[in-house]
């Protein structure tokens, strides 16, 4: 090469290389966000995944880009999130859209409602068959964008003042439950209550209640339920495999540049996938210390899981007849839910069921 076309290379390199520090500057703008969680801190695992959230998105851009968690009601309460993050007032919120049920039954279809999906089959519908775009499309009219933020397994049936043996011994019982769940079990005789996590313990205490159902083992302990009521009941038919979402002010969403989208989208899914992990590995021990520590383990009967499931279908055939948004995802969460277990029956149920009965067999 000729010294003049070395120099003329070397001069549009040297202009290039002055260049490239300014625009990744200019692409990694400085952004403040806050994040209104649906949960307390005492409950490490699901407010932690907005804490989780937060530090991977601040290591993946440098600090640029930084989230502050806050619990509920230190900026709104649990039930108000939703319109704070609709309206603005934060850029994001974290919880399970089942607590935003009086705007519509369809939050219930994406987070969870009775005889639904499992954990696994939730996560695949939501990111592989279509189930995250329909909630984008119902969500749209709110001016909100949601990402799946997590999932707690297989909940437990909750905890009850003395034993339900019978659909008659549900007559009357004022049980703390959320979403559509609590319109199956009112048709079953029960009254259900709506009341925040940080509210049930001395509910139960005081006997405004006579039951309540939170998540499993792991949160039940640390809110001290079975020193109020010691029966201990699951499945959680109602919640196989409740997400939880991040939800985000669509106009903020946008606002973002694509890269840093990318790097939230990563970091929810992170968070989500630990917050699982979380509770498979703590549930374990904190269910041999509830037991341990007086716990009156109870499976529901046949009798009540049987006419809870047929109450269920009644309801939601009711509300599709009526409800546009509730039906479409409905009709898509029903028809993957049925191919799936045809899967796990197969695959999942042979092989934990021979492990449960070796196990059993010591």
């Amino acid at each position: 090469m000729k010294r003049r076309q070395f120099l003329s290379v070397a001069a549009t390199g040297l202009a290039a290389g002055t260049l490239a520090k300014p625009a990744i500057a200019q692409s990694m703008p400085e952004v403040r966000w806050r994040l209104s969680s649906t949960f307390p801190k005492s409950l490490d695992t699901l407010y932690g995944a907005s804490e989780s959230l937060a530090r991977y998105v601040s290591e993946a851009t440098d600090g640029k880009f930084q989230i502050q968690p806050f619990a509920a009601g230190e900026i709104v309460g649990t039930f108000q999130a939703f319109d704070a993050v609709s309206n603005g007032t934060v850029e994001m919120i974290h919880g399970p859209g089942y607590y935003f049920l009086g705007k519509d039954p369809a939050f219930a279809v994406f987070s969870d409602m009775p005889f639904a999906l499992n954990a696994r089959q939730k996560t695949a519908w939501l990111y592989q068959a279509g189930g995250n775009d329909l909630v984008n499309q119902f969500l749209a009219k709110y001016n909100v964008h949601a990402i799946p933020g997590g999932n707690t397994g297989t909940q437990m049936g909750g905890w009850f003042r003395k034993e339900i043996k019978t659909l008659a011994d549900l007559q009357g019982l004022k049980f703390r439950v959320a979403g559509i769940a609590g319109q199956v079990m009112a048709k079953l005789g029960a009254v259900p209550q709506q009341i925040a996590g940080g509210d049930i313990y001395p509910a139960l205490e005081r006997g405004t209640i006579d039951a309540a159902e939170w998540v499993g083992p792991y949160d039940d302990e640390k809110l001290g339920f079975a020193k109020v009521a010691p029966f201990y009941y699951y499945p959680g038919f109602w919640e196989g495999g409740p997400a939880v979402h991040f939800y985000f002010t669509k106009a903020k969403w946008e606002e973002l540049p694509k890269h840093y989208k990318a790097v939230v989208e990563d970091a929810a899914a992170r968070a989500g996938m630990d917050m699982l992990a979380k509770y498979d590995a703590r549930n374990p021990a904190a269910l041999r210390r509830l037991v341990g520590a007086g716990a009156q383990l109870r499976p529901f009967s046949q009798e009540i899981l049987e006419a809870a499931y047929k109450a269920a279908n009644e309801i939601y055939e009711e509300i599709a007849a009526k409800n546009a948004d509730f039906k479409k995802m409905y009709d898509s969460l029903r028809d993957f839910r049925n191919e799936e277990y045809l899967w796990f029956q197969v695959a999942e149920y042979g092989f934990d069921t021979f492990m449960i009965r070796t196990r059993a067999r010591g």
